[in-house]
């Protein structure tokens, strides 16, 4: 007896195949080429993002480099002035207060006929004159002849005088100048202030007035060797009389004509007319010596000056004729015309770029200095970091410092630095970002050193 037996049908092959082809495949492929799109964006949102940085970051700005020698002091050599060796001088440039120098002793000493000038000083004063001006006429009396005899019995210089002569102002004092006549200084100082003393009351006081506290005089000729005075005191009289017109034309004169009975006369300085020399008065008594109050033209760098000086003590007038020319020349070479930027030529800095631009940096002007002997010029350079940069683009000053006194040039660049590259700045970012000192850039080129070795 058979049983039955329930058995499940048994699929068909064609159920089977549509039942495995109606399970669902994994979506692998699209994820992978969304996964790739997306890295790509990335990629390139990246690189613009880094091409717009490269490209509008502000570029490095490099330091100037400055040489040794751009700050190096400026040094001149010093005065060696050819002094008399006894006796005392001193030597000043008209325009530049105190003395250039001096030697011997600064006290009060006998100045013989330079007294004259003080005398000279004061006429003017009284009676104004411009160079050329006759000024008043002078009559000469019984007075003066006496004055003459009083000379005479002085073994001082004299000039003849007459009862009765006359002689403009200008006249009387070239006689009483050049001929270095006694009894013309005391016979103007009687005409002009009515005695001597009164004469010499005035002279000091005008003495006093100009601050000549080292002067005083006793009598209006140098005969008496009371009238003294030092040599800052000699050179700033000198000054004075020099820069009288009246007085400077008339002791720059080496001989005149007066009418008789003076006639012709010779200035007793040898020297007027020869080295520049145009004045001032020479002196001579037992007490001072041969003396010499003296002004001349000098050319100091291309420009013309007036030095004043004074030469006193001396043994001889032969010691005057020679030493004074000597120590003139002495120091017309103690000033020196310093051009502190060489010509333009300095180079005060240098600067160097990372893409390989490069410039130097020097002065916009030629500045010049006038230094008297030794002295020393320190240098002081400021220049700004720069980056890119035009040619005659100014980037810092030199400043030369001497004697409490500053000169300032502007320092300008001689060339132009261009901007670098788009490709040097895409691919130098370390340097552009200013990665090269970080930590992190060295750690990262350390590795990959290491990986290459």
């Amino acid at each position: 007896m058979s049983s039955a037996v329930d058995l499940e049908p048994e699929p068909e092959l064609g159920d089977s195949t549509a039942a495995v082809a109606s399970t669902p495949k994994p979506r692998r492929g699209r994820r992978a080429a969304i996964a790739t799109v997306s890295t790509a964006s990335v990629v390139v949102l990246a690189l613009l993002a880094y091409l717009g940085a490269a490209l509008l970051h502000p570029l490095p700005t490099t330091a100037a480099v400055i040489p040794a020698e751009a700050i190096t002091p400026i040094t001149t050599a010093a005065v060696a002035p050819a002094w008399p060796t006894q006796g005392g001088a001193a030597v000043g440039l008209v325009g530049q207060a105190g003395l250039l120098g001096s030697s011997g002793s600064d006290a009060s000493v006998p100045i013989a006929s330079i007294t004259k000038t003080i005398t000279a000083l004061v006429l003017l004063d009284k009676y104004p004159l411009k160079a050329g001006d006759p000024g008043p006429t002078i009559t000469f009396g019984q007075g003066d002849v006496d004055i003459l005899n009083q000379v005479w019995a002085e073994d001082g210089s004299w000039a003849t005088v007459q009862a009765g002569e006359q002689l403009t102002l200008t006249q009387a004092m070239t006689v009483m100048m050049l001929k270095s006549a006694n009894n013309y200084a005391r016979s103007l100082a009687v005409w002009s202030y009515g005695s001597q003393d009164a004469f010499v009351d005035a002279a000091n006081a005008w003495l006093a007035q100009h601050g000549f506290t080292h002067t005083h005089m006793t009598d209006p000729s140098g005969l008496d060797p009371g009238s003294v005075s030092n040599m800052t005191d000699l050179v700033g009289i000198g000054e004075l009389a020099i820069a009288n017109p009246a007085l400077a034309a008339v002791v720059n004169t080496t001989s005149a004509t007066m009418p008789a009975p003076v006639g012709e006369i010779q200035n007793t300085d040898p020297l007027i007319g020869k080295d520049g020399i145009e004045g001032v008065k020479t002196g001579f008594t037992d007490q001072a010596g041969h003396c010499l109050l003296f002004a001349s033209k000098v050319t100091i760098n291309g420009t013309p000056r007036t030095m004043v000086g004074v030469m006193v003590g001396q043994p001889t007038y032969d010691a005057l004729w020679s030493g004074v020319p000597a120590l003139l020349a002495s120091y017309e070479k103690a000033f020196h015309q310093v051009d502190l930027t060489d010509a333009g030529r300095m180079v005060y800095a240098t600067y160097s770029t990372p893409w390989g631009g490069s410039t130097r940096v020097v002065a916009a002007s030629r500045p010049s200095v006038e230094i008297y002997s030794a002295s020393s010029i320190a240098i002081t350079v400021t220049a700004d970091r720069l980056a890119a940069v035009a040619a005659k683009a100014k980037v810092g000053t030199v400043t030369f410092s001497y004697g409490g006194k500053a000169v300032v040039a502007d320092l300008t660049t001689e060339r132009a630095i261009e901007a670098p590259t788009t490709w040097w700045k895409l691919t130098h970012p370390q340097v552009l970002f200013g990665w090269q000192d970080s930590q992190l850039w060295r750690d990262l080129f350390d590795k990959r050193s290491l990986l290459g070795s």
